[in-house]
């Protein structure tokens, strides 16, 4: 493991929290397999009683994996990826094209999940797109959005049409190229990641068995209300903690 200075000391217990809790969500997605190297991100939010008017983030130093990275390692950002204090590490901007884009677009969005596991990207490629054939993809269809592919995303001409694409939705499917979630937690994006990554798996696995049996429309078109009933709109309220104990058990070291 990589030493890296601890910032506990050097940051607000607000921006602290954060680092911690964006750390083991870091873990948490290489726990579950939806890591891909160093080539994705999380990103999430300061509030702007630590970052002020101005939008700062947290995002992963290029070049670590996702079961390394603490929470004095991530990096702080302004909107044009400028790392705000000493890291031994770069940002990857073109990784963050897509992260920035969201943030200032949606306001609501305090984390920013994006994979490219194989089932996510099998079904990005997939004309179909999301089908209605399980409970899980219910949940995704009732605020799921896609955006074309146009080639590694780092240039900041695509922004724009990313971001009218995306909408107001909290999934989006990026044609040929993965998953994304938009969440007003760092919980609330993990916990629509989880549903999204499985929606996919089951769908893969699902089209190799046979006919499919697909879900009565009338029942999907109704699935927002029954997900905020099921949720309370807060993921974290009932599931984060065990994440945290979980991360705690098989990836110590993320607090540090």
């Amino acid at each position: 493991m990589i030493a890296i200075p601890s910032l506990q000391e050097s940051v607000s217990p607000e921006e602290w929290q954060l680092r911690c809790d964006l750390a083991a969500c870091y873990r948490l997605v290489a726990l579950y397999g939806w890591s891909d190297l160093v080539f994705t991100h999380i990103s999430a939010k300061l509030p702007e009683s630590v970052s002020g008017p101005e939008h700062q983030f947290l995002i992963n130093p290029y070049g670590l994996m996702f079961d390394e990275i603490t929470a004095s390692s991530l990096i702080k950002v302004d909107m044009q990826c400028n790392k705000l204090h000493d890291s031994p590490f770069p940002v990857n901007p073109a990784g963050f094209v897509i992260h920035s884009a969201v943030h200032e677009a949606r306001a609501d969005a305090q984390c920013v999940l994006h994979t490219h596991t194989r089932a996510g990207v099998a079904v990005s490629a997939q004309k179909c797109g999301v089908l209605p054939i399980s409970q899980q993809s219910t949940f995704v269809l009732a605020s799921l959005a896609y955006h074309g592919y146009e080639g590694v995303a780092f240039r900041d001409e695509e922004k724009p049409r990313l971001q009218a694409d995306l909408g107001e939705a909290n999934f989006l499917m990026l044609r040929n190229h993965g998953l994304l979630t938009v969440g007003k937690s760092i919980a609330d994006a993990f916990l629509s990641m989880y549903t999204f990554e499985n929606t996919c798996r089951i769908q893969i696995d699902a089209q190799a068995g046979g006919e499919l049996n697909p879900v009565d429309p009338q029942i999907v078109s109704g699935v927002a209300q029954a997900m905020r009933v099921q949720t309370g709109g807060l993921g974290g309220a009932f599931v984060w903690p065990s994440l945290l104990r979980k991360a705690q058990r098989d990836a110590p070291g993320y607090d540090s």
